[in-house]
């Protein structure tokens, strides 16, 4: 398939070709894509929430009032989770929430994620994407021309250190190099913007999938 390249501005300068045959234009994958984007966001739990349990709620050993004769309800312990300041009875505990998926699983799923997402012209190629300087207003400026209204994901061929600082006082706005692109991203966003290079880059990422 062609896409269209424009410039900065919006005009069109040419196009350029994506492998069709790497497509995936069936129902194909689309297990595959819930597998990763579920892998991913378990990824993200830290699973770090506790509350304490009796033995760890600090305070004495000593009963409370005696067994009998207070005409009060028996209690054993000022830790109990009756009492105020006590433990929790059934409170969460830290534990490990990631999910693994196979490599075969991960290619598909991107392959298909990608594919969805050039087929239905949600991707926008830049002949050039560069800042001078690392200034919010220039991504802004630029982004108005390419995806306007629109949150969006910027794929570039390598490290860019005036887009990422640019980027991050834009909470619609993420910038990644084209190797390091999952899933989840490629779905995120309503537009994503690439150049000839990054778009080759994940063409390539496909090919191995």
């Amino acid at each position: 398939m062609k896409l269209p390249v424009i410039n900065i501005t919006g005009q069109g300068t040419g196009e350029v070709e994506f492998a069709d045959d790497l497509l995936i234009k069936t129902g194909k994958g689309t297990q595959a894509v819930h597998d990763a984007v579920v892998a991913f966001m378990a990824n993200q739990r830290l699973g770090t929430a506790k509350t304490k349990q009796m033995g760890e709620v600090a305070g004495t050993g000593k009963k409370p009032w005696k067994q009998k004769g207070t005409g009060r309800a028996r209690a054993g312990s000022f830790q109990s989770p009756l009492w105020a300041g006590g433990a929790i009875a059934f409170g969460p505990r830290p534990r490990d929430y990631s999910k693994k998926i196979t490599k075969k699983t991960k290619s598909l799923a991107f392959r298909k994620a990608l594919s969805e997402r050039l087929l239905a012209g949600d991707v926008v190629v830049l002949d050039e994407l560069t800042l001078e300087t690392p200034k919010t207003q220039g991504l802004v400026a630029v982004l108005k021309q390419v995806a306007p209204k629109a949150n969006a994901l910027i794929v570039v061929e390598g490290a860019d250190n005036n887009l990422k600082l640019a980027s991050r006082n834009l909470p619609k706005v993420q910038v990644e190099p084209a190797d390091a692109v999952n899933v989840y991203e490629l779905l995120r966003f309503d537009k994503i913007v690439t150049t000839p290079g990054s778009l080759a880059k994940l063409q390539e990422r496909m090919a191995k999938a």
